[in-house]
């Protein structure tokens, strides 16, 4: 069974030998939850590239302590891919999020757009956003990820745009595009860009928008998937032709 994988967004000088301690509800959930005991290997990530694999040295009631035997850090691998996330309705939001993680995603931007029929505003814009950060950080230990996918503030077209105007390329999942995802050939240097449209789809506007600034509008199969699942299965065809897969 492989070690547990638990997320100390600080990890400092730590390095062999040393004593890290971890508390909060991350050491509450490994303690009263999962019921971590003396002498279990576990690993300590930051979620920025840095692992550590140890042994726990002591378990309180809210807080335990680790023993680093093994210290590693991973370079952020590349290209780099960001995707535009439509905010859909109720809890497809977090699958999305939670699958999009597990997939290797490094960043994911909520997008109020036209046709959303859900809204973040106010106190639940921040809210809603802390939601889908907190499940893209345990899909990422679920995967065992080193680096941890960043989820922005909810954006709106015009700064969905400005972030398609510092792509290296930009796909605009459309079912009524002519050109195919199949076959395209991610650019290897990054950053890409996804935009995955509400359950209404991306409108006539915003498709004439994302054109006008260079991001063409792809279609997956015939069939029309929902949009908590469009962006993984177009993730999953634009990982196969990347080196990320490879």
């Amino acid at each position: 069974m492989s070690a547990h994988v638990h997320w100390v967004p600080e990890l400092g000088g730590a390095e062999v030998g040393s004593l890290v301690e971890v508390t909060g509800d991350e050491a509450h959930h490994a303690v009263a939850v999962r019921r971590l005991r003396v002498g279990e290997e576990v690993v300590l990530t930051d979620g920025r590239g840095t692992s550590l694999t140890g042994t726990v040295d002591e378990v309180a009631k809210r807080r335990f302590t680790v023993r680093v035997d093994a210290h590693r850090f991973l370079a952020r691998p590349g290209p780099e891919f960001t995707v535009v996330q439509a905010v859909p309705k109720g809890e497809r939001g977090e699958l999305a999020v939670e699958m999009l993680t597990e997939l290797g995603v490094d960043t994911i931007v909520p997008w109020a757009a036209q046709r959303c029929v859900a809204l973040w505003r106010g106190e639940r814009a921040e809210k809603s956003r802390n939601k889908w950060a907190a499940t893209a950080r345990e899909a990422a230990k679920q995967a065992r990820r080193s680096w941890f996918p960043d989820v922005t503030p909810i954006a709106s077209t015009d700064e969905v745009l400005a972030l398609v105007a510092d792509a290296a390329q930009v796909f605009v999942l459309h079912e009524e595009a002519t050109m195919p995802l199949a076959g395209l050939v991610p650019d290897a240097t990054g950053p890409i860009v996804l935009v995955v449209g509400p359950e209404g789809g991306v409108s006539p506007e915003e498709v004439e928008a994302f054109a006008r600034a260079g991001a063409p509008a792809v279609r997956l199969g015939p069939e029309v998937l929902r949009t908590s699942t469009a962006g993984v299965a177009a993730m999953s065809a634009l990982l196969a032709g990347s080196a990320r897969w490879h």
